[in-house]
């Protein structure tokens, strides 16, 4: 009989309780190989690839596209065929090894996904509510080896993070060969009842969780159908969807259609999106920021021809060649010019210890709007990147965001950013500030405009900048003088020189 192994969700970034699987790249019957990317998921900073830990066979996926699971959580069940490498016993004080995804980290905590700190507890998922004993296994599964020999776990790369060590494996049976299975749980429990003496349903608001697996679950939601009213037509009680669809649509006076509170007055066209994923760490992000540090927001508008003619000359240099060359690029080397003059405003507030840190580098956040929400990728160092590095890293920067591949070890540790409201022809805004962060840039749309230029009125390309800052940390003189300064080096490349 073959080994049977799980791999659990895995905390993809720091502190991350849930994700979403979004697609599976493998199915039932693929044979998979250690790095093989096996589904793609969503969490609060990123959407990320998981590869694979072990080489073997797909005997089981525990969950369907669009269901979010929480961390810790078997999502899939690969036969190892037994050759795959027993784990020490817990008695004796081995350990995998140092430096491996699972194996010790200094302190005696659990070595991570690059980029962040090490875990120092195990995720657990919450036990079901009403959720009968589990029924004993027909075949036990090892627990997870300490490393697989050829696993590249170190190295990683910027479209498949390595990953950090999941809790130690379940024990499960061993699933038939062919489509996919969820609710696993629901059907333990539906068999449970089917072998206990027959007792009437009551759905009321008292009774346990409805027995559904996700889709239905994600069905009713979407038709406004109460499953607690409903009583199951499938095994065991368990709620179908044809038991949605029929309550649906039928009458209002119908006892199964009843809600148990009054629905919402839905209008023509009307259309509900669940805030999760990107788009929640964001709201909870821009709250946070908005009600935590004091904002204040100065504005200059500036003549920027000069800049503009730069560009073009410097677009034609063979060292820009097969890089963007934007004006997005010159207002951050700008930015970083003038951060080099006024380190203060490249810092953050310690609200724990009741101090500024000013940072030692400048991490350049660019705001990127996805299909998924916004996402603030940065430049790590950005100040030591010559013109030419800096616009392939801008460049790689966006792509990679609106790809939706964002490392999430990319969207931490920023200390200033740059959003470019000009790209959707907007002038200006008032931008709200990342958290930890004391400065954020909004760049307008560059505009032919009459300017009054050498003493006469002449069309000229001028833009709006719109710099907010936390004024626990930067007062209005020092706030004035940084955006002058932006504004300035815009107005004049050339004053770069004395920079």
């Amino acid at each position: 009989m073959g080994q049977l192994r799980q791999f659990k969700l895995p905390d993809v970034g720091e502190g991350l309780t849930d994700g979403e699987i979004l697609q599976w790249l493998v199915a039932v019957g693929d044979t998979v190989t250690v790095n093989q990317p096996l589904c793609e998921v969503e969490t609060a900073k990123a959407a990320v690839e998981l590869p694979s830990p072990y080489a073997g066979t797909v005997t089981e996926l525990l969950h369907e596209a669009g269901t979010t699971v929480d961390v810790g959580t078997p999502i899939i069940t690969i036969d190892v065929g037994g050759d795959a490498p027993a784990a020490a016993p817990s008695g004796d004080g081995a350990e995998p090894a140092a430096g491996l995804i699972g194996g010790a980290a200094p302190g005696g905590r659990t070595a991570v996904l690059v980029g962040y700190g090490p875990r120092t507890t195990e995720a657990r998922r919450r036990p079901r509510r009403g959720a009968p004993a589990a029924a004993p296994a027909a075949a036990p599964v090892a627990p997870e080896a300490a490393a697989v020999p050829g696993a590249d776990y170190g190295s990683g790369g910027a479209e498949r993070p390595p990953l950090l060590a999941t809790a130690p494996d379940a024990t499960v049976k061993p699933m038939r060969h062919g489509g996919l299975e969820v609710g696993r749980q629901a059907e333990a429990h539906a068999r449970a009842e089917a072998a206990a003496p027959s007792r009437p349903v009551s759905p009321g608001r008292g009774s346990a969780r409805p027995l559904a697996k996700p889709p239905v679950r994600k069905l009713a939601r979407d038709l406004g159908v109460d499953l607690t009213a409903l009583s199951g037509s499938g095994a065991g009680g368990v709620i179908t969807r044809e038991d949605v669809t029929a309550a649906a649509s039928a009458p209002a006076t119908a006892p199964t259609a009843v809600p148990t509170a009054a629905p919402l007055t839905a209008t023509a066209g009307e259309q509900r999106i669940p805030v999760k994923g990107v788009r929640r760490a964001t709201a909870a992000a821009m709250v946070a920021s908005a009600f935590t540090a004091p904002h204040v927001t100065e504005f200059l508008t500036v003549d920027v021809t000069r800049t503009m003619k730069l560009r073009s000359r410097v677009a034609a240099r063979p060292e820009f060649a097969g890089v963007k060359v934007s004006p997005l690029l010159f207002v951050a080397r700008a930015l970083l010019l003038a951060a080099r003059r006024h380190p203060m405003v490249n810092s953050s507030w310690d609200e724990a210890a009741q101090e500024i840190v000013v940072h030692g580098q400048v991490n350049l956040g660019i705001a990127a709007a996805t299909p998924r929400g916004l996402v603030v990728p940065n430049v790590k160092d950005a100040g030591r990147l010559a013109l030419a590095e800096l616009a392939g890293a801008l460049t790689e920067l966006t792509e990679t965001a609106r790809a939706g591949r964002t490392a999430p070890a990319d969207m931490t540790g920023g200390t200033i950013t740059i959003t470019n409201v000009g790209v959707f022809g907007v002038d200006t805004g008032t931008p709200i500030l990342n958290p930890g962060e004391s400065a954020i840039l909004a760049f307008g749309a560059v505009r032919e405009m009459p300017w009054v230029h050498k003493g006469r009125i002449a069309v000229r390309q001028v833009t709006q900048l719109a710099l907010s800052f936390d004024h626990r940390i930067i007062d209005g003189e020092l706030g004035s003088r940084f955006l002058a300064d932006v504004g300035a080096l815009l107005s004049d490349p050339g004053l770069a020189l004395t920079f």
